[in-house]
């Protein structure tokens, strides 16, 4: 069906160097404008994330660079949404807008970048996000399809879900689900009866603790995940500013992240511990016959290499 508008409709995407709207920004923006009469027009932007604060190219968290695969080289070059924020806003002007989950994420860091521009820039867009309407498809998705358990045991198991919300009742409803699903994906190759492939393909981001303060990378270290520090390996972080650790001890954290984070703190010590008693080790140690020889042929020199130095 097409659809009936009165007024261009503006699907939008975005990526992005990370997931805080506060501290994060767009990488690519993708507009597909669909007009009434059903005439299309698309644009898609590789932005430079830019850090107006501290005049720099933000970093790009590596679970998000994970998703999306976008480089912090691979936008070295491209302009930053300032030099792009004109041509932005005559796309959006006179638009709604729709998207998939948007209305949660992308709008919101989308306003946000507008924000940083008039915040810290000359430019003053002329547009307000506000005033226009947001379709997000994946409300829509969730309200006729809803994702519930109850909703998960009827298409699973083909079963109503009695006492639904009791404990007992969920959690059993919740293993007939799963057996349930291996059934019904049975030849897909993502879907394996194997505990821990399921647990990699439906947990999204890798996490040391539950609040999802520290993830892993690519490579299976432990990076910080918000803040000034975010992207950062926790060994470089500690190495680099140890209070920042005894800040988490004191700040408003849950126990289990504070947890963590003393795990990694005892994790470095003992590195730093063992690299301190090889150094003394090594200072310590009778020289070998090679390095004897050396040392005496330093000294040889040192003193003209005249005759013998006994």
């Amino acid at each position: 069906m097409e659809l009936n508008l009165t007024r261009p409709l503006l699907f939008f995407d975005i990526e992005s160097t990370g997931l805080n709207i506060a501290a994060d920004s767009i990488i690519e923006l993708c507009f597909v404008k669909v007009m009434p009469g059903g005439e299309q027009r698309v644009k898609t932007w590789r932005v430079k994330p830019w850090d107006y604060a501290g005049n720099c190219q933000r970093a790009i968290n590596p679970s998000a660079q994970a998703v999306h695969g976008i480089s912090a080289e691979d936008l070295a070059d491209k302009p930053t949404f300032y030099q792009i924020v004109d041509e932005v806003t005559e796309w959006l002007k006179g638009s709604d807008l729709a998207g998939f989950n948007s209305a949660k994420f992308d709008l919101p860091l989308l306003a946000e970048e507008i924000e940083r521009v008039r915040q810290y820039t000359d430019k003053k867009p002329d547009i307000d996000l506000h005033g226009m309407q947001m379709v997000d498809v994946q409300n829509i998705f969730h309200i006729m399809e809803p994702r519930t358990l109850k909703a998960a045991y009827m298409f699973y198991c083909e079963k109503d879900l009695e006492n639904a919300h009791a404990a007992e009742a969920d959690t059993l409803a919740t293993y007939e689900v799963l057996k349930g699903q291996l059934d019904r994906y049975a030849c897909d190759p993502r879907i394996e009866n194997n505990v821990d492939k399921l647990a990699r393909f439906s947990t999204k981001q890798r996490i040391v603790d539950y609040a999802g303060r520290i993830v892993l990378n690519d490579k299976d270290e432990p990076c910080i995940s918000f803040g000034k520090h975010k992207g950062k390996t926790a060994r470089e972080v500690y190495m680099s500013e140890p209070s920042y650790f005894a800040w988490i001890s004191n700040g408003d954290f849950t126990l289990d992240t504070k947890r963590q984070f003393a795990i990694l703190k005892e994790k470095y010590d003992e590195e730093k511990r063992a690299a301190i008693q090889q150094r003394k080790a090594a200072e310590n140690r009778p020289l070998s016959e090679e390095e004897m020889g050396d040392a005496l042929s330093r000294l040889s020199s040192k003193f003209g290499g005249q005759g013998s130095l006994f």
